[in-house]
Formats: structure tokens, sequence, C-alpha cells
């Protein structure tokens, strides 16, 4: 669910007192004076996911200046019965273009969490580690800008979708830079395995493109947009890296350790893996968007 709260003033009151009548999903209005403004009115209101989309514009169409409302997120405690039928499955449009702003942007935390990743997951390749390998997984922040290239594709917003996928782009090249400088320091300070060769590691299928290859993007390109519009994308995300981080590593590896050559499988199965995810990602996206909600709303 969520909820409005508002402070307009008496010019707007009245036609914003009819939206919030008016609205379909919009519930539980209350009015009361603003004791920090004289002739303003402060409304709260409970507002369904699936009408906030309805309610923002219109509340833009009033003229209300965005520093007069603010529209949150509530946990919903009880009745879960109701709420699970209708408000906690709606899809707030509004919301997913908020969360998809926010990340965007190569930001400091983004690349310092995915340069950890990179370390992590190239231990894993060079000492052929797969726990090392999920782990630098589990760290890695790569899901946000996937999905906020999807939804700059489907809102056909150009600057969204380029600087999501610019910061995604940034962030698997600065994996294969960190990975690559990792692996030729230790080959020049003699600490790789005695005759290590990427491509005889037991994670040398990272480089090999195969049907599982196509499936597996697919399906983390629904898995991540769905997760995306959640709380479960901190633990979807772990899944979604298994697409990228991986091969980024393995290509960072190989480029380190001497056998560039090598790393070109790796490249192409990245490659497959970032363009279907964002096809199935932004699809999936697209369906949510267009089809009813359980309650019935427009999405």
């Amino acid at each position: 669910m969520l909820r409005l709260r508002s402070s307009v003033d008496a010019e707007r009151a009245d036609r914003l007192r009819t939206v919030l009548r008016d609205l379909e999903g919009v519930r539980r209005v209350v009015q009361q004076p603003d004791h920090d403004c004289a002739d303003a009115t402060v409304f709260v209101a409970d507002v369904e996911a699936g009408a906030a989309d309805e309610l923002i514009e219109a509340i833009i169409a009033l003229g209300i200046p965005a520093d007069d409302y603010v529209l949150t997120k509530v946990d919903v405690v009880a009745p879960l019965r109701r709420h699970r039928a209708g408000e906690i499955e709606g899809f707030a449009w509004i919301e997913v273009i908020g969360q998809a702003r926010l990340n965007s942007r190569p930001l400091a935390r983004y690349l310092a969490l995915i340069t950890a990743a990179a370390v992590i997951t190239g231990l894993g390749v060079i000492s052929s580690s797969s726990i090392l390998v999920v782990g630098g997984m589990a760290v890695s922040p790569d899901l946000l800008p996937i999905c906020a290239t999807c939804v700059g594709i489907v809102a056909r917003r150009v600057r969204l979708a380029r600087r999501s996928f610019v910061t995604l782009s940034l962030g698997l090249a600065l994996v294969v830079v960190v990975v690559a400088a990792m692996s030729a320091g230790l080959k020049l300070a003699g600490l790789l395995p005695d005759g290590f060769e990427v491509e005889n590691s037991s994670l040398s299928t990272l480089a090999k493109t195969d049907y599982s290859t196509v499936l597996v993007a697919l399906a983390a390109g629904v898995a991540a947009m769905l997760s995306f519009e959640t709380r479960a994308a901190a633990v979807v995300g772990v899944a979604i890296s298994v697409t990228t981080m991986p091969a980024s590593a393995y290509l960072g590896v190989a480029i380190g350790s001497g056998s560039a050559d090598e790393g070109l499988g790796a490249l192409v199965v990245l490659t497959i893996n970032v363009s279907l995810m964002l096809v199935s990602g932004s699809l999936t996206l697209l369906l949510q968007r267009w089809l009813p909600n359980r309650s019935g709303a427009p999405l």
C-alpha cells in the first residue's frame, strides 16, 4: 500500500479533495488544517498501487509543487487477506520509475561493491572455487542497472535507458580490468598455481555457449524484473549475477594471465546474457504494465 501526504493552499484544496474522493483506489482520506501555514490544508490518504500513477498525474495537473506532496510505501500488517487480494499485488509505475532513476547512475557504492565482487569472483576462477564465485555473485550489484535499463526501454525514456546501460557497462568493464590487473600481478609475483592456464580451469565452461546459456539468460531477465519491484531483489541478485560476473571475471583472468584469446568465448557469453536479459526483462515489465492487476485496476 502507498500513502499520500500533501499540504495545499485554499485554492487547490477543494479540487484535490474532489480528486481523492472520486479516484478509485484511494481510501481513508483525512483532511486537517496545516498548523505551519494558516491558509493550507493537509490531506492524508491510503492509495492502492494501481491508482498511484493516475493520482500523481492528477496532482501534477492541479499544479501542486513537488515539495508539497509525498507518496510513500507502507507495510501492511492487517488485514492481510484483503491486501493480498488487491493492494499488495498492485503495480505502481511511478514507483518503478523512481527506483530506476535511483539506480541508473554509477554511484561510489555501486563501484565499490562491484570492485569487491570482481576480486572475489576472480580469485574463484583462478582457484577453481565455485564457493568464491558464488560469493562474488552475492556481492555484485549489477541487477540494479540491468533493471533500470529495462525500465528506460519500456518507458521510452532514452536518457534513463542510456544512463543505466552505461552504468552497467562501466561496472562489467571494471570487473574485467580489476581481475586482469589482479591476475597479472599474481603472475608477476609467482603466486599463480604452477602451470596455470585458464582454459584448464574446472570453470572453463564459463566461456562456452549452448542452449542453456540462452534459457538461463531469458529466465534471469524475468526474475530480475519481478524482484526489482519487490523486496526479493537482494536474494534474486545472486541468481542474476550468474549471467554476468563469472563470464566477466573469466575474461579478466584470461587477459591478465596472458591468454586473452581464451577469453573471447567468455565475452560472447557475456554479450548474449546481457542482451537476452534486457529483452526478457523489458518484455516482463511491458506485460505487467498493460495487463490488469488482481483488483482490476489498469496498470
